[in-house]
């Protein structure tokens, strides 16, 4: 499969434009709704409370992660075969595109669209998510035609590992908030702060204040104000390897192309015990 082309954040003119082009034979667009929240308050019960038309659910925790597991972390990359079903459930075929979108300026939906890049799909994070569709809902329960996509295996130029995070071959971006970044709070992960020197990039700070990303130049001046060079690889984390793609999608807009995401995240690393952790302000 080539390598992905579209843009990793399009717009909703954008959206349409595609639309568009594929009812007049182009490449098909398949459209995903990834709305999610850990508590449970949100998902496919939330998507039939009105949904963009066309659009089909995906569950983040079944369908864009394996099981939890303390040596992997609470969102897992799922085995290829298991995510390859998952998208010809949901109607993806090959040299397709696909869109995502969520409710939470994109830090849901960017896990499905990085995956999806990671492995040479043509997929964009449509910004501004539900908020920005100018038109009407539905709430039909989309059931698409079986999808035609391969299981492939997740490439090590897009991961991470613990490993290598540790190595300091790179610089490390942790994309949560700073209040756990510090160490002040955990509500959910063994250990509290973060990886020594990492940089704290909350993947909130790639938004303006109308919910939608930063240009290409804003996001930039903020990236290498944090101390991301063009020729120094970027590791970047979160809890569990969700949010992180936001800032790696940013990162992929703002031009900077050496950059991996640590799907374990923060949930992996500090669950053993063995591992040092950092807390403060500071690297």
């Amino acid at each position: 499969m080539p390598s992905a082309a579209l843009a990793p954040i399009i717009d909703v003119t954008e959206l349409r434009e595609l639309r568009d082009a594929a009812a007049t034979g182009a490449r098909s667009v398949h459209l995903l709704d990834v709305r999610w929240a850990l508590d449970g308050s949100k998902g496919h019960h939330t998507y039939l409370q009105g949904h963009v038309p066309g659009a089909v659910y995906v569950d983040l925790d079944t369908e864009l992660a394996a099981p939890a597991r303390p040596d992997a972390g609470r969102h897992p990359l799922p085995e290829p075969e298991d995510f390859a079903a998952s998208l010809r459930r949901v109607g993806v075929t090959e040299g397709s595109v696909v869109v995502a979108y969520d409710d939470a300026g994109g830090s849901q939906a960017a896990r499905l669209v990085w995956m999806l890049r990671a492995l040479g799909h043509d997929a964009a994070l449509l910004d501004g998510g539900l908020a920005a569709w100018d038109g009407e809902l539905t709430h039909d329960d989309e059931q698409p035609a079986p999808g035609d996509v391969a299981a492939r295996s997740w490439p090590d130029t897009a991961i991470a590992t613990a490993a290598e995070v540790a190595s300091g071959a790179g610089l490390v971006i942790d994309a949560r908030a700073p209040e756990r970044y510090r160490g002040e709070v955990e509500p959910i992960d063994p250990r509290a702060g973060h990886i020594p020197a990492a940089v704290n990039l909350p993947h909130t700070g790639n938004l303006g204040e109308d919910g939608r990303f930063l240009s290409a130049e804003e996001l930039r001046h903020r990236f290498e104000a944090a101390g991301v060079r063009a020729d120094q690889e970027a590791l970047v984390y979160c809890g569990s390897g969700v949010t992180a793609a936001h800032d790696v999608l940013a990162l992929h807009r703002a031009g900077f192309t050496a950059v991996r995401l640590f799907p374990g995240s923060w949930s992996q690393w500090s669950a053993d015990g063995s591992r040092p952790v950092a807390t403060g302000p500071n690297p």
